[in-house]
């Protein structure tokens, strides 16, 4: 599998430069950063939520955990994550679990975390398990418009294992 077209249709039309960095494959996203060799702080991952107003795309970085209940606070919406059915259903040029964090090629609403607002690039997952796109800190902004941010995440802690 390669880019979704549906992803990398929407970088072009939205005149953003982009690179790709191939890795070996991965199960999960800072097994992702580490083998692409990038900080885990720098990757973007996606968490599709749901409740009954929709879905929502939560985007944090690879380094943190998703705090459900700190999301639910700021929102004020009761959300739970959807199914791997649902994952398929919405993201359908996607492999399972490497789902791009551009809520907008899809149609979904997005909430950024606030930690990666300001980095200088951003790394993300283009819809399969080999390749990373990587933006400019800027672009990446500028292609969730519209997107909600706050601080919903929270560092995981080391595994001695990786450190």
């Amino acid at each position: 599998m390669a880019l979704a077209n549906s992803l990398v249709r929407y970088l072009i039309r939205n005149g953003v430069s982009y690179e790709v960095v191939a890795h070996q494959p991965t199960r999960c996203s800072t097994a992702t950063a580490h083998e692409a060799r990038v900080p885990c702080s720098r990757v973007a991952k996606s968490v599709l939520l749901k409740d009954d107003e929709g879905y929502l795309l939560a985007v944090l970085p690879a380094s943190n955990r998703l705090q459900l209940g700190r999301l639910h606070r700021q929102l004020r919406r009761t959300i739970g994550l959807a199914t791997e059915g649902e994952l398929r259903g919405l993201f359908a040029d996607c492999a399972p679990g490497a789902v791009p964090p551009l809520g907008p090629v899809y149609g979904l609403e997005v909430i950024v975390d606030d930690s990666l607002l300001a980095l200088p690039c951003v790394y993300f997952e283009g819809g399969d398990h080999l390749e990373l796109v990587k933006v400019n800190g800027d672009d990446f902004q500028r292609l969730l418009p519209g997107a909600r941010h706050g601080c919903f995440s929270a560092p995981m802690a080391l595994n001695p294992s990786r450190a």
